[in-house]
């Protein structure tokens, strides 16, 4: 468990616990110890937990999903968020909050989080019982901020992003402030409708990253340079004349720009720890393309609270099953799926 989850476990609570050996099922287990030593280097702790057995239904290394069941003390006017709404920028926690029930414009705003459980946040400061929170689709809306120059997670401050395409339609964001962000309801909800080609064109760069993320997983740096090597030439085959839709045109530029540069930085180091920094850059930008254009395939998105020094990173994975890029056999499993984009 993380170090942030210590405070809602206790002996005697039961965990659901499912596998994909046996889809339709549900496990019940009881926490049985806690381990009283905090592991500094994780920031986890211990905990066991015993399952009953006695059918055989279960292997050693057989790969299950525990559900803590939360003590439900003291939730009385508590705000809850579920946890795909919380994004990680620095060592702040953001959610982007709807500003006007009438129109799709949202403001990242500054939480501080209390407890983890179950997929689910506890909101200590920030939220106010009412707020309309983005709980799918919140880089889609960060990709849009990016865009206009708004504040983003990957640009904390604010200011434009420059492609050399400042003059087109949408671009200008001058009717807002500094962390409010304009997108239509298409923007928001729907993916931008793009030719098959270009789609396939994408999935060639997601491939790519795909290879950084597995040799990131595998502790290899010199296959994460050739891969990001591999990343550079495939956006260079992207054809732009492929979007007609301005919209499309204009967020393409922005994101092709981020990752041919995170691309350019993972490809020009043999240093995996710098490759592993690249690589959060790199990532970010990569699930705002996926949940935008779409690659046709089903893609997981995970989440280590852990990287970039507690910070928390995403990665995008073709598998449900937790392999770690900012770690690798260090803490291979370190990690959660955060959505699934189809």
């Amino acid at each position: 468990a993380y170090e942030n989850q210590i405070a809602s476990l206790k002996v005697g609570q039961t965990i659901k616990v499912t596998t994909n050996a046996y889809r339709n099922e549900v496990f019940d287990a009881k926490v049985s110890f806690i381990d009283p030593l905090l592991n500094s280097a994780t920031r986890t702790i211990v905990v066991r937990a015993v399952l009953n057995n006695k059918n055989d239904l279960f292997k050693p290394g057989m790969f299950v999903e525990g559900k803590i069941e939360g003590t439900q003390e003291n939730t009385t006017n508590k705000i809850t968020v579920p946890a795909t709404a919380v994004m990680w920028t620095g060592e702040r926690s953001v959610v982007y909050v709807k500003t006007n029930p009438n129109e799709a414009v949202f403001e990242m705003r500054e939480v501080l989080l209390g407890n983890a459980n179950g997929d689910t946040y506890t909101i200590l400061e920030g939220l106010e019982n009412g707020d309309e929170v983005v709980t799918n689709g919140t880089f889609t809306v960060d990709a849009a901020a990016q865009l206009q120059g708004k504040k983003s997670m990957m640009n904390t401050a604010g200011g434009k992003t420059m492609t050399g395409h400042e003059g087109h339609l949408g671009m200008q964001g001058n009717n807002t402030g500094d962390n409010v962000v304009n997108t239509d309801h298409s923007e928001m909800k729907e993916r931008i409708a793009v030719s098959k080609k270009f789609q396939n064109q994408l999935k060639q760069v997601f491939d790519d990253y795909i290879l950084v993320k597995d040799a990131l997983v595998n502790d290899d740096a010199k296959s994460a340079q050739q891969a990001g090597k591999q990343i550079i030439q495939s956006l260079k085959n992207v054809d732009m004349k492929l979007l007609s839709d301005e919209k499309a045109h204009n967020h393409w530029m922005t994101i092709q720009k981020e990752l041919n540069a995170s691309a350019n930085a993972i490809s020009g180091s043999t240093d995996i720890s710098k490759q592993r920094g690249h690589f959060k850059h790199l990532s970010a930008h990569m699930i705002s393309s996926v949940q935008l254009f779409g690659v046709n395939t089903n893609v997981y998105i995970q989440f280590c609270p852990m990287a970039d020094n507690n910070k928390g990173a995403y990665w995008i994975s073709l598998e449900e099953e937790i392999r770690n890029p900012y770690y690798g056999e260090a803490m291979l499993t370190c990690g959660e799926v955060r959505d699934t984009l189809e």
